[in-house]
């Protein structure tokens, strides 16, 4: 689970390394507007989408130039229609124009991942199915886009490699077998929780006779996954995994699963469209 302090953290950071990429060793194209010239902005949306990223936005500009004053009209997870106005901004020209394409670089890529994580949420909720999200998340950007899609209305699944077990076939070979690598991962950390992917019914029941906590119905389709939904036990749920998009969640959503997990969510977002006008 996300850590609000963590996470203010990382947005320091992430931010600080962004302008640093962008502005190097300074703005040249800002120098050629006067110092003392004051302006007004404002952010617009192009298309439809879910926002998210505001903090991210503040950030640049408060470490850019604390006296940028900003208004926001809308909040994370609000929905967008074109041309909607989501923010003012007034202060220095320079600050604002040099800040321009790191803040609307974030929120365009997490408005992204909340939009995606919006329409996901829509189509399994129907069933009570939760949607959860995956590791594959663009570099450096991990906490953000996990943040994004609880904006939309999914869940997150492990943060990293530190705060869940999720042992897959390697682990399992390596380890001699599903039965040997959940007793170990018992051992080491009784508290984590234990998830198993599988590969076929054999495996899963394999997986069903320890004491692991979730199994990963690992590309499934529809015939197997019943099978295992009637053969499973009451206190192991289920998760169903496997190029889970948008075009195929109704159909992997059945009664009996309870997490379809996705790695499209944050490695597939598309950028929603924003513009800053400056007056």
């Amino acid at each position: 689970m996300l850590n609000d302090k963590k996470l203010r953290e990382d947005i320091k950071v992430s931010v600080a390394r962004s302008l640093a990429e962008d502005i190097g060793d300074g703005d040249i194209t800002a120098l050629l507007i006067p110092e003392s010239t004051i302006a007004d902005a404002c952010v617009i949306t192009r298309e439809h989408g879910v926002l998210c990223g505001q903090a991210w936005f503040d950030e640049v500009f408060q470490q850019l130039d604390p006296n940028i004053e900003i208004k926001w009209l809308v909040k994370d997870g609000d929905a967008l229609v074109p041309e909607q106005l989501m923010c003012r901004l007034k202060g220095s020209a320079r600050s604002l124009l040099t800040g321009e394409r790191t803040a609307l670089n974030f929120i365009q890529t997490l408005s992204g991942t909340a939009t995606t994580a919006r329409e996901y949420f829509k189509l399994a909720s129907k069933n009570g199915i939760t949607i959860l999200d995956t590791r594959k998340t663009i570099p450096g950007l991990r906490l953000a886009q996990k943040y994004a899609v609880t904006t939309g209305g999914c869940q997150n699944h492990r943060l990293g490699l530190y705060d869940a077990f999720l042992i897959k076939e390697n682990h399992i070979a390596a380890c001699g077998g599903i039965k040997s690598a959940v007793k170990k991962a018992k051992e080491l950390c009784p508290e984590k929780l234990i998830e198993v992917e599988v590969e076929n019914l054999s495996e899963f029941q394999e997986a069903l006779a320890t004491q692991a906590d979730i199994v990963m119905l690992d590309n499934f389709d529809s015939t197997m996954i019943q099978q295992a939904v009637a053969i499973k036990t009451q206190k192991i749920k289920l998760e169903v995994s496997g190029n889970i998009d948008i075009k195929n969640i109704p159909q992997k959503a059945l009664q009996g699963i309870d997490y379809l997990s996705s790695g499209s969510l944050t490695k597939h977002c598309r950028a929603i469209d924003f513009s800053m006008r400056l007056k």
